[in-house]
């Protein structure tokens, strides 16, 4: 018996922004299949605007494992996460024993099919790269939301999160910012108008 799916099935129950009064609550397996959503953009901006060759459909995949070891840590808030460098250190050891726990809940002839979404290959480098940018904009699509729901709880979230978004030299990033981030202040009439 194999307890993989059944430990990746309770991402539901890991709740983001645990610090944040939040307006709605959201969990990290909403959250997985937002950053995957926008990392396959990414990499269609990138591969359609910037003559680049990314692997769009690999790379949400990743995007859907990226926070999975939360199932066995829980999500850290991020001020805690990177508070320094010795607790940012610790904190990527747990994740990657944590990560090797639920590898070792597979039968071993899938093990290798499933490593590179625990363990990051050279070769996907580029595409852990859309992921982590795609990881941000979906943390401003968040501070985006609770702040249109007139949550002040998210106005410095928020400004950080802008900062975080235009720190970013990625074309695809500053394309998506351009092109796609002004519509999630919308509202619904708004959008179907």
């Amino acid at each position: 018996m194999s307890n993989f799916f059944a430990m990746v099935g309770r991402m539901k129950q890991i709740e983001r922004w645990a610090l944040m009064r939040n307006a709605f609550t959201e969990n990290i397996a909403e959250h997985s299949q937002n950053v995957a959503v926008i990392a396959h953009a990414l990499c269609i901006i990138g591969n359609k605007k910037f003559g680049k060759n990314y692997n769009a459909e690999r790379a949400a995949v990743l995007a859907l494992f990226h926070d999975t070891t939360e199932v066995i840590t829980g999500d850290m808030p991020t001020p805690v996460k990177y508070y320094n460098d010795e607790i940012k250190s610790v904190y990527k050891d747990i994740e990657r024993i944590a990560g090797e726990r639920l590898l070792n809940m597979l039968p071993d002839e899938f093990k290798e099919d499933y490593i590179p979404m625990f363990e990051k290959q050279q070769e996907d480098e580029e595409l852990w790269k859309m992921v982590k940018a795609a990881d941000k904009i979906d943390a401003l699509i968040k501070c985006i939301e609770e702040s249109r729901m007139g949550n002040k709880e998210f106005e410095k979230a928020l400004q950080i999160q802008q900062q975080k978004i235009d720190e970013i030299d990625m074309p695809e990033v500053k394309y998506f910012k351009e092109e796609f981030l002004p519509a999630y202040y919308l509202t619904l009439d708004e959008h179907t108008k």
